[in-house]
């Protein structure tokens, strides 16, 4: 079964801690933490300060995943603000195997996101060093968007790639509901980001469950 990540860019904030419980006690296995600058992609979110707040409101596992040009600069800050994964994109980092290692000197798990437009050929070269690949199945910078139907092909190819015995867990963010979650896991997905799905539904832990069992 797939690990469900629910994305707080969908959560009311007005009742984030509220919600971010509702959803651990609803069997949320990692919330899900969408960091964006405006530069790199067209919307401006949250910082260290959020991450550290909502480490505050759980104990699971935080994954962050950073929409930003030059993480370079902010992945010790996030670190130390809770983050137990950090995720860079492929497009925005220039030397990568640099950074990856520099994550993994913090002693948090890291992994790497590539866009839509982006060849799934240029993971071969990482994906021995990291702990996750984050297949993005929208264009990164707003939630809500509707699903890309090659990212299902793009899935599989970054499955193929993975060596055996090699455990590199394959996520993918940007409309996962519970009528795709299904072959998305078949596909090969190990994690599923949900944001709206889960958080604008009007039941979260049943929208958790029907992640799982779909």
């Amino acid at each position: 079964m797939a690990l469900v990540a629910p994305s707080i860019l969908a959560a009311d904030f007005t009742m984030l801690r509220d919600q971010i419980q509702t959803a651990d006690k609803g069997g949320a296995d990692w919330i899900h933490v969408d960091v964006m600058d405006g530069h790199f992609v067209p919307n401006i979110t949250f910082g260290p300060l959020l991450v550290s707040a909502v480490n505050r409101m759980t104990d699971r596992f935080l994954d962050v995943h950073l929409m930003i040009d030059n993480p370079d600069f902010f992945i010790e800050d996030f670190v130390k603000a809770g983050a137990d994964s950090l995720t860079v994109h492929y497009e925005a980092v220039v030397h990568l195997n640099r950074t990856v290692n520099r994550i993994k000197e913090l002693g948090v798990k890291v992994g790497v996101a590539i866009n839509p437009s982006t060849p799934t050929d240029i993971l071969k070269e990482i994906v021995n060093d990291v702990d996750l690949i984050l297949v993005m199945s929208v264009n990164a910078g707003f939630g809500g968007q509707k699903f890309i139907e090659s990212s299902y092909r793009r899935i599989s190819e970054v499955k193929s790639m993975i060596p055996k015995g090699k455990d590199v867990r394959i996520e993918v963010d940007g409309g996962v509901t519970s009528e795709n979650a299904g072959k998305l896991v078949s596909s090969g997905a190990d994690v599923l980001v949900a944001g709206t799905s889960v958080f604008k539904s009007a039941n979260i832990p049943a929208a958790i469950k029907e992640l799982k069992t779909a």
